[in-house]
């Protein structure tokens, strides 16, 4: 019974229930959390005519987390503004300076936890490590609530070397589980089932609609006997079991409609998590072709090194876990190894903005179209602090070329930039998390 715990808080009486009754009688509603988990590999159908106005234009986002972080003292540039010098790291990103601009100073105010804090990536949700910590929305999700219905995925949550921790949460504070594996990922995104097959998946969706029809029902006699506390609760749940039927409803409609045809071949999943790299490249690969496709307009990529073992590099020897190396205690040993490896991430970062170049969409190229967010949630993997986070964002239509730097012991909040990213997604906003308003100094094109 481990999906009884997550609504315990909604049936708290003044008089007791008889908690077999309840069970029995409304049962279905305790597996809601798990659909409205899985909702990422269900599409969503485009509701009218064809979009008109802001979406006309799609705008798109991947956001990047490596959870491990990088050394600070080589990514983050020494001078700031448009003229500022590239950084070791960012010296292998040096094609592209025009299309990135760098922060530094900027953290999410109250988000701590070590290394909980990854799952506070895109949620800025404060005190992760805490006893009753409840995650907020995602920024990701946050977009797809507004625009996921344009594309037959609302969005994609992918990772490499972890099934368990997520950069994607919904409204209700429900991790939504990573795919670690590519191949299947391709499958769902562009491999159409026989007639049989699509039969069998409209009748799952129609099957999911019926239930929450019960579950509605059943819910809503269950308010008559608890308190008015309680009842808001419920007012609340019943809110996202509607919401969840929509999406239900919208994701039958894309059944019937052709997959897109892409000439790339099936990924190859790589087994060993030493090739911890070319995962990371088959996962840059697949969010291009998601993203090319217009499958979906936001993606969240975490690349964890928790439990990665040393790292198989064409040009380094690496004698130790990843994570083993982020606590590298100043060891210069194992600072060179962990400069290798960032150098690595940098170096298959520049191959993905080539690869968004290199896709023309209308006039422009695909890059201009896409926010590329890269960073961490730690500052400092040594240390495990969450302040003077390293972030980047490439691409999106944004006035590049510079590095933002602010106060790097009074940090500037970081989901002020996640502000000024939904806004040029066409969400109108002025509000996300912690934010006191939009990023200053970066401007639309």
């Amino acid at each position: 019974m481990n999906s009884v715990a997550p609504l315990l808080p909604f049936v708290a009486t003044r008089r007791a229930l008889s908690r077999r009754q309840f069970l029995r009688s409304a049962g279905l509603v305790l597996s809601l959390p798990l659909l409205d988990s899985m909702l990422p590999v269900f599409a969503k159908a485009a509701t009218g005519g064809p979009p008109t106005g802001a979406a006309a234009k799609p705008r798109r986002m991947l956001a990047i987390c490596n959870n491990l972080g990088v050394l600070t003292d080589q990514f983050f540039p020494t001078t700031a503004g448009r003229g500022y010098a590239l950084s070791p790291y960012l010296k292998s990103l040096q094609d592209h300076r025009d299309d990135f601009s760098v922060f530094s100073g900027v953290s999410h105010p109250n988000v701590d936890g070590s290394h909980a804090s990854d799952k506070c990536f895109l949620t800025a949700a404060p005190h992760p490590g805490g006893g009753a910590f409840r995650n907020t929305i995602s920024l990701d999700q946050h977009i797809a609530e507004h625009i996921g219905v344009l594309t037959r995925f609302p969005s994609l949550t992918l990772s490499v070397n972890t099934r368990v921790r997520s950069l994607s949460w919904t409204g209700g504070g429900v991790a939504i589980p990573p795919e670690d594996k590519a191949a299947e990922v391709f499958k769902q995104l562009f491999f159409q089932g026989s007639p049989d097959e699509v039969a069998a998946q409209i009748r799952r969706l129609d099957t999911g609609r019926s239930i929450l029809d019960t579950v509605s029902v059943q819910a809503k006699r269950l308010q008559r006997s608890v308190t008015a506390r309680d009842r808001d609760r419920l007012d609340q749940y019943f809110t996202s079991v509607r919401d969840l039927e929509h999406r239900l409803q919208a994701s039958r409609g894309w059944e019937d409609k052709p997959k897109p045809a892409v000439q790339a071949p099936m990924p190859v999943d790589l087994a060993n998590p030493a090739a911890y790299m070319g995962k990371v490249k088959i996962m840059y690969d697949l969010a291009r072709l998601a993203l090319e496709t217009d499958s979906t307009r936001a993606i969240t990529l975490m690349l964890d090194g928790m439990e990665t073992p040393p790292l198989e590099l064409a040009d380094t020897s690496i004698s130790d876990g990843y994570h083993n190396l982020s606590h590298h205690g100043k060891s210069e040993q194992k600072r060179a190894q962990l400069i290798a490896i960032d150098q690595w991430h940098m170096k298959l970062l520049g191959g993905l903005l080539d690869d968004l170049k290199a896709v023309r969409e209308g006039e422009d190229r695909l890059l201009d179209r896409t926010m590329v967010l890269y960073g961490s949630n730690f500052g400092d993997a040594n240390a495990h602090t969450c302040f003077n986070l390293p972030t980047l964002l490439a691409g999106g239509g944004f006035r590049h070329g510079q590095h933002l730097a602010f106060d790097h012991e009074r940090n500037y909040p970081l989901p002020n930039l996640f502000v000024s990213m939904l806004q040029r997604m066409g969400i109108e906003t002025e509000k996300f998390a912690s934010s006191t308003g939009t990023m200053r100094g970066l401007e639309f094109l």
